[in-house]
């Protein structure tokens, strides 16, 4: 099975840089956030968009194997 192709424009598109208020953030998340606006934490997508593909490829091998993915929202 192929892996869907996204790009940072597309990502944007999607809104997926949105993260959460400023005073609900998490510390660890310090070194992915690329800034504020408006109160809202701004998701650095240069570090987001490798990171998605290393996630699909996972995925799909652990699909391919057999294997069972449990999403949790």
């Amino acid at each position: 099975m192929a892996l869907p192709a996204f790009n940072m424009r597309q990502l944007l598109e999607a809104g997926v840089h949105f993260g959460h208020q400023s005073h609900r953030w998490n510390p660890k998340m310090a070194p992915f956030i690329y800034g504020s606006r408006n109160n809202i934490h701004i998701i650095d997508l240069t570090l987001t968009t490798p990171m998605l593909h290393q996630a699909l490829v996972k995925i799909s091998d652990t699909v391919a194997n057999g294997g069972r993915v449990l999403y949790v929202a």
